[in-house]
């Protein structure tokens, strides 16, 4: 790090290069940015003000601006075949709030996957601003399969009637069809909003079916399996270019962060090349591998196994809760995140699971070999719960093991 910075805020940056390097990463909605990402979100562009869209600014001196921006906006049109795109959503949130708001009215009614079956806050939570501000109706899981039931979806959308359903989700660990989505709401009449947050380095590359072509709108995030900064972007059909723009400046959000735009830009070029399609092939592989490993060491997975880079873990069968195993594994410097499982009979502060991801061990080139490794840690820690000298025995083993694997993909 190059120049003198607030002595405080240096030290805290510091010690999280220390804590990345030296922890396992299982947060499935988390990654490591390229080097070339971490530049362009550290560059000078935090200077410029750029309200508006490229060639259409409140503000002079964007002849930069508007070409960065439109750079970005081209490579996420190509990385999904999309008709268009629009880079400045701050977050996912942001980009799922501007689709409502582009197509609804306050009070109309919204369907989307129930948090505790593994939904996100803003496809209709009641204390977030989708459950506030529009009139939300939820869709589960089956109880025995805890898959997508699509004929009990179809039958709760024909009794709701939805003016938009929401489908993708935060923890759901299998392949979502799209396909049957846009049936559903073409019986009723609905828009169709696939939110790929968690999983558009999988749709990019082909390796979980694609909403394009079946959804009036798709949302996502660039810094989970994407592998770019944080930030959110929204792709739609050209009918609803202008009004999806208008939604979010000057809808939601002022100026555009073009920082974090010009990392989004970099972030699609490099999800377009033949090693990222390895990379993510890898993510699955892993996880795959983890699953595996996990139902041999007797934990219950969530569905029976995994079709992407997430594992929802019921650790009921072993007497610990989530927020319990969060910790204990976060002692010795794994990191997880607690998690609701479907018809979970803990509240959301407790949790029966845990949620795994792979996406950024895979980044930091972590395999079969090291998925064992990570498997041992998990069982030993979980095992020697109430040990605390045999834990931070573990903590050092475990940031021995980390610290052998660099945090940054080149």
């Amino acid at each position: 790090m190059s120049g003198k910075i607030d002595s405080v805020i240096s030290k805290l940056i510091k010690q999280e290069i220390k804590r990345e390097r030296e922890t396992i990463n299982l947060i499935a909605s988390e990654n490591y940015v390229s080097k070339q990402v971490l530049a362009a979100v550290g560059s000078v562009l935090t200077n410029k003000y750029a309200e508006g869209y490229p060639f259409r600014r409140y503000y002079d001196g964007c002849e930069n601006i508007d070409k960065l921006e439109t750079v970005a906006i081209e490579r996420l049109k190509r990385l999904f075949g999309a008709e268009h795109a629009n880079v400045q959503p701050h977050a996912g949130s942001q980009a799922n709030m501007a689709v409502y708001l582009a197509v609804l009215k306050p009070g109309d009614v919204i369907l989307g996957m129930d948090l505790a079956a593994g939904g996100h806050l803003t496809h209709g939570t009641k204390i977030n601003f989708s459950g506030m501000l529009f009139n939300p109706f939820y869709y589960g899981v089956n109880r025995e399969t805890e898959q997508l039931d699509y004929d009990e979806i179809l039958k709760i959308a024909q009794k709701t009637k939805p003016k938009l359903i929401l489908c993708g989700a935060s923890a759901y660990p299998r392949i979502i069809d799209f396909k049957r989505f846009s049936e559903i709401a073409r019986n009723v009449g609905a828009y169709l909003c696939a939110d790929i947050a968690h999983i558009a380095g999988l749709v990019a590359t082909g390796l979980h079916p694609s909403p394009v072509e079946f959804a009036e709108f798709v949302t996502g995030t660039t810094h989970k399996t994407l592998r770019g900064p944080r930030g959110g972007f929204i792709l739609c059909r050209k009918n609803f270019a202008q009004c999806i723009d208008r939604a979010v400046f000057p809808g939601i959000q002022g100026g555009p962060l073009m920082h974090v735009i010009a990392g989004k830009a970099v972030a699609f070029k490099e999800a377009m090349s033949k090693k990222f399609n390895l990379y993510q092939k890898k993510v699955i592989e892993n996880s795959l591998l983890m699953a595996f490993g996990l139902m041999e060491a007797g934990y219950r997975l969530v569905t029976g196994g995994t079709d992407n880079h997430l594992i929802l873990v019921d650790l009921r069968n072993k007497h610990v809760t989530g927020e319990e195993a969060q910790k204990i594994l976060g002692s010795i410097g794994i990191t997880v995140n607690k998690n609701v499982i479907p018809f979970d009979p803990h509240p959301p502060n407790i949790t029966s699971g845990i949620r795994l991801g792979t996406a950024a061990i895979t980044t930091r080139g972590m395999g079969k070999n090291e998925i064992a490794k990570i498997l041992e840690f998990i069982n030993e820690a979980i095992y020697n719960r109430n040990n605390v000298s045999e834990l931070n025995a573990m903590k050092r083993r475990v940031r021995r093991f980390a610290s052998q694997f660099p945090i940054y993909a080149e």
